[in-house]
């Protein structure tokens, strides 16, 4: 010990660093420059459910300064028999105040931030939880199974969507003929109020 100046500082506490395993390194130094960065001016990840219409259906994560981020919404997929999963939709909303008591979103966020977000992990454990929750309150007989989130454009697959057939485009004869009696203040007949199905129509050309 330096009488003058205290306690000297011991080499080895610098070299303790420097004997880190070389793939710590990389995983440190994010760390510490976070810890140099003001709070007002860095993303608290807060995250925390913001539903839509149901509980579990909205997901809110702040990834920007002064409480922006993203609120996700949350769908299932039940084209499978016997299974429940997530439908992921990339298009969320601009979250507003996700750090105050009153959060709101409104408008569109860009895909690129949803995919950036979807790499934080604690985010997609609690999307898991949340979606696992959803699929037990719309299919509680089905299966659940966690299906992971897309990281690029590129890892979104479209649900295919049943065909329309002739049938679905025509409109039916009798609501018509009601549609037109009304217009011109003609008095509906009782056979006027029942619709009845469309024949099928022929096979071929």
């Amino acid at each position: 010990m330096d009488r003058d100046h205290g306690p000297v500082p011991r080499p080895w506490t610098v070299l303790r660093f420097n004997s880190l395993p070389p793939l710590l390194v990389p995983l440190l130094v994010p760390l510490l420059l976070t810890g140099c960065v003001p709070a007002s001016e860095r993303a608290s990840w807060r995250i925390f459910p913001l539903p839509r219409h149901a509980p579990h259906d909205g997901l809110a994560v702040v990834t920007r300064p002064g409480g922006e981020g993203l609120h996700l919404y949350l769908d299932t997929d039940t084209a499978t028999e016997g299974i429940c999963r997530p439908r992921w939709n990339p298009d969320a909303a601009r979250l507003r105040g996700g750090d105050g008591p009153r959060p709101s979103s409104t408008g569109l966020a860009p895909r690129a931030e949803f995919f950036a977000a979807l790499g934080h992990g604690p985010l997609r454990l609690v999307l898991r939880q949340q979606f696992e929750a959803l699929c037990r309150g719309r299919a509680p007989r089905r299966e659940f199974v966690w299906v992971e989130p897309p990281r690029s454009p590129g890892d979104l697959r479209s649900a295919p969507l049943p065909l329309w057939e002739e049938r679905d485009l025509l409109s039916n004869p009798t609501a018509v003929r009601r549609a037109e009696k009304r217009l011109l203040g003609v008095p509906l007949s009782p056979e006027d109020l029942v619709d009845r199905p469309l024949p099928r129509p022929p096979d071929g050309p």
